[in-house]
C-alpha cells in the first residue's frame, strides 16, 4: 500500500521522475539525487513500509538479494573498490525519509565519503549483560 503523502512512495511509483537503474514489481533502484559517492544508488519498495521493523521478511530477503545483485554489477561498471550497504531505522541512526530504503555506495580510494565510527570496547560486564538481555 502506497502512502499519499510519502516522496519516497511517489519515487520508487514512478509519479515523480528519477533517474532509474532498475525497476522490477517490488521495487525501484535510483540513483541517489544527494550522493555520498559517484553512483550512489537507492533500493526503494513500491510499498510504505516506515522501516525494517514493518518490511515483510519475503521482501526483505527480496531487498538483500537485490542489493547483491545490483553492487556485483555496478562495482565493474563503475570501476569502484568496494561498497557500503546502508539502511537507516529511525531518526537516532540518521534515517531522515521515513520509507524504508537501502543506501547503495560505491566507495573509491581516497573517497571522502564519511561513513565509520570511533571503536569502543566491549567489556567482560557489558558482554553478560547483553547476553542476557539478548537471550530474552
Amino acid at each position: 500500500m502506497k502512502k499519499e503523502d510519502c516522496i519516497f512512495c511517489k519515487l520508487a511509483n514512478g509519479e515523480i521522475p528519477t533517474a532509474t537503474l532498475y525497476e522490477d514489481e517490488w521495487f525501484r533502484v535510483i540513483l541517489d539525487a544527494s550522493p555520498a559517492s559517484m553512483g550512489h544508488a537507492l533500493i526503494i519498495p513500491k510499498e510504505h513500509f516506515e522501516n525494517l521493523y514493518e518490511l515483510e521478511d519475503e521482501l526483505a530477503s527480496k531487498a538483500l538479494v537485490l542489493a547483491k545483485k545490483l553492487v556485483t554489477k555496478f562495482t565493474g561498471a563503475l570501476g569502484c573498490q568496494g561498497y557500503n550497504i546502508v539502511q537507516n531505522n529511525g531518526a537516532v541512526a540518521g534515517q531522515t525519509v521515513f520509507h524504508f530504503h537501502m543506501h547503495l555506495i560505491p566507495r573509491y580510494d581516497k573517497d571522502k565519503v564519511g561513513l565509520g565510527w570511533k571503536m569502543g570496547t566491549l567489556t567482560e560486564a557489558d558482554k553478560n549483560k547483553l547476553l542476557n538481555l539478548l537471550a530474552e
